[in-house]
């Protein structure tokens, strides 16, 4: 099978990182059969460095003429002095509505290997954790009006979080048909008891259970969602929520997995073709010192392989060989426990390849 995968290799630690995925994807084309085919679509900040925007329209139309798009990492401190409206964040906003990418899924699972590494009580890990955040990703605040304004002698700020109904039903399905296939269990997290759009939230996604009578639905505020998370992980199956909410739960939700380098993403619409990446930033600060832990992009590759091209036997090879690196005891620096084998990126990317 032959496939087009365009290449966000992004800012910080991302051309590492990509690079190290790029590597385990020729692998099992190599052991499948298949052929991929790699298109460079610069963004973030290096593409406001050569082109003075964050998405250039050419990368753009790379991305929008593949079967799918593979991001490292975008953003840093070298870019902060840009206008709000250029900043490298933005041109993500922008590929993510251009591809109407909707429904962001962000697997939480802790790997046996990393329970350790997990910052909650021993006898709270041990019962477990493997749940699934599903986020809508182009409405809220985020895709608002933004405005800031002189209002009697000082400066005043207004984001506004708006939703529609048809928003909020197609990403209650996705949540729902994804916990169809796994333990048909959703929560539902929302503020309700304050927000117009949590309360249009909560009546949309009642109206779609009822189409899904095999699967609970439960409603959690966002704040006491955010405590359960800790306090007892193992309740969840899958977390429906909003764009702000959803990118704050799921970034508590990797940390309490052992390390936010582990957790990958995908963002997806209608179609097959989607947008995979790891949870993390660029980490300018550890960038070309071979550090970064590259199995969240990984991982993210693996998604693809499922998702995308539906290539089920492929996507468990990936993980069957990340899980076996662990198992082995090769640690990044973020994972790293005692008794086990410090590596690097290049070296972690290669000790999964090899098992692949």
């Amino acid at each position: 099978m032959e496939k087009t995968i365009a290449v966000i290799r992004g800012d910080g630690i991302g051309p590492e990182i990509v690079g190290e995925a790029i590597g385990v994807l020729d692998a099992v084309a190599a052991r499948f059969g298949h052929c991929f085919t790699y298109r460079e679509a610069p963004m973030g900040g290096c593409a406001i460095d050569a082109f003075g925007v964050p998405l250039p329209d050419s990368s753009l139309q790379t991305c929008l003429e593949s079967d799918s798009v593979l991001l490292g990492a975008v953003g840093g401190p070298k870019w902060d002095a840009q206008p709000s409206h250029n900043r490298p964040e933005k041109g993500l906003l922008k590929l993510r509505g251009a591809m109407e990418l909707y429904s962001n899924v962000r697997p939480a699972r802790m790997f046996e290997d990393l329970a350790s590494a997990c910052p909650l009580r021993p006898d709270i890990a041990a019962r477990g954790i493997d749940f699934v955040v599903v986020r809508e990703l182009i409405g809220g605040v985020y895709f608002g009006e933004h405005r800031t304004d002189e209002a009697e002698g000082e400066q005043k700020a207004t984001d506004i979080m708006a939703y529609s109904e048809h928003e909020v039903r197609r990403v209650a399905h996705v949540a729902f048909q994804m916990a169809r296939k796994r333990r048909h269990r959703v929560t539902s997290v929302d503020k309700a008891n304050v927000l117009d759009t949590s309360r249009l939230w909560r009546r949309v996604v009642t109206e779609v259970a009822r189409e899904y009578p095999d699967v609970e639905l439960l409603h959690m505020y966002v704040d006491n969602a955010s405590m359960q998370l800790i306090r007892d992980p193992s309740q969840f199956d899958v977390i429906v929520t909003e764009n702000l909410f959803g990118d704050i739960l799921s970034d508590e939700a990797s940390q309490i997995t052992g390390s936010i380098g582990m957790i990958p993403s995908s963002s997806m619409g209608q179609g097959t073709r989607g947008l995979y990446e790891p949870i993390h930033g660029s980490a300018p600060d550890i960038a070309g010192q071979d550090k970064a832990n590259p199995i969240g992009t990984i991982l993210a590759a693996a998604m693809m392989l499922r998702y995308s091209f539906d290539m089920a036997a492929e996507a468990d090879a990936v993980e069957a060989a990340v899980d076996g690196a662990l198992k082995a005891g090769y640690r990044c620096g973020d994972i790293l426990q005692p008794d086990c084998i410090p590596v690097g990126c290049r070296e972690m990317g290669a000790r999964i390849r090899e098992r692949i």
